[in-house]
């Protein structure tokens, strides 16, 4: 959305509701190659409805990463999601691109529901119908004091942040680096993450739908501790499996899960019957759903969603297409933490655009 990679390095950062994931690539002879990973939970409430309540927490989260992981690349790539990003095709007369640069900001008061003034705008057009005379064109708001707090946090950490992109479009690079997706098959991708769940359906290269919804673990874990009497570290043991201490069973707790399952589930939903509704061609059939973030390990996940809608769903693997040192990294770990870092992958990948 804003600013360019480097030959300098570059560090993908996802600031999450419940976490910190950074991750560095460099370009390979065949591909990229994983430079350093790094995952830090941060503490509960920290972030809240996105917005940053405590930087310096965040700050000092951001500087552990890379104490720990030794990271000396300083540039940084982050992106937020959310109510605060608007993105929307919008159809246009065809025009120049001079023309469009002039217009864009006229054309797009009429689509944000927020004061032009208070968001930074980009534009893209994504097709052409010469014989319409019309133009598809992606249209990208978010508002400043959002960006600017995740640019704030990580200046204060001491990094320079050059670029903000939106998470839905750094998942989507994820997925086109590690998944070389074939033209005609449409994906649904779907990041959970502790408060935010951003889908993206993807034919092919091309994103024809995007969407932020708030919900995500959060659900989960509120329900455990609710019902189960249980501390804020059991609840989020129990939702990914883990028996605590607490006396409570993982069968104890499956009611719980499932019916937040079913309500995340309802909400995917929603979601493909609103893509359907509104898609302006008639290739609306998903094929295939690849979860991401932290809550795509909680169990049955998967196997609730495939049930439901008819079709192969598995966790996404951010590092299926990335080389590794397999003396300096654990393979199993990186198996364990692919879902997770997704986005930060997708952000990291941005280092080919100046090659």
């Amino acid at each position: 959305m804003l600013g360019r990679g480097g030959k300098r390095g570059l560090v993908g950062l996802d600031i999450g509701s419940h976490a910190v994931k950074a991750v560095e690539l460099r370009m390979a002879r065949n591909g990229f190659e994983l430079v350093h990973m790094g995952h830090q939970s941060l503490q509960s409430d920290t972030i809240v409805d996105g917005h940053i309540i405590d930087l310096n927490h965040v700050s000092d989260v951001i500087n552990r990463i890379w104490t720990e992981q030794q990271i000396r690349t300083q540039l940084v790539a982050t992106s937020i999601s959310g109510h605060a990003v608007i993105v929307k095709k919008i159809l246009l007369p065809q025009m120049s691109t001079e023309e469009l640069d002039e217009q864009i900001q006229w054309e797009a008061e009429q689509y944000i529901p927020f004061d032009i003034n208070d968001v930074n705008l980009y534009h893209e057009v994504v097709g052409v119908d010469a014989q319409a005379g019309q133009m598809e064109v992606m249209l990208v708001a978010c508002k400043r004091d959002k960006i600017a707090q995740f640019t704030q946090v990580i200046s204060q950490a001491g990094k320079q942040p050059i670029i903000v992109d939106v998470d839905a479009f750094a998942l989507q690079n994820a997925y086109e680096i590690n998944y070389t997706p074939p033209p005609d098959l449409t994906v649904a991708l779907l990041d959970i993450g502790a408060s935010v769940m951003t889908i993206n359906i993807v034919r092919g290269i091309n994103s024809i739908f995007t969407r932020d919804v708030s919900a995500g673990g959060n659900q989960y874990t509120d329900l455990l501790q609710k019902e189960m009497n249980l501390t804020y570290e059991s609840a989020e043991a129990l939702k990914r499996g883990v028996a605590t201490e607490d006396g409570v069973t993982l069968e104890d707790a499956l009611p719980s899960i499932q019916a937040v399952t079913d309500m995340l589930s309802l909400e995917v939903q929603r979601t493909l019957d609103f893509f359907r509704a509104t898609a302006s061609s008639d290739a609306t059939q998903i094929d295939r759903m690849l979860l991401s973030g932290g809550s795509s390990k909680v169990g049955g996940l998967t196997d609730s969603l495939a049930e439901r809608f008819g079709i192969p769903v598995e966790r996404f693997d951010a590092f299926r297409n990335i080389s590794f040192d397999r003396k300096k990294v654990d393979e199993d770990y990186l198996r364990e933490m692919a879902p997770n870092m997704a986005i930060a992958v997708g952000l990291a990948s941005r280092i080919a655009e100046e090659r």
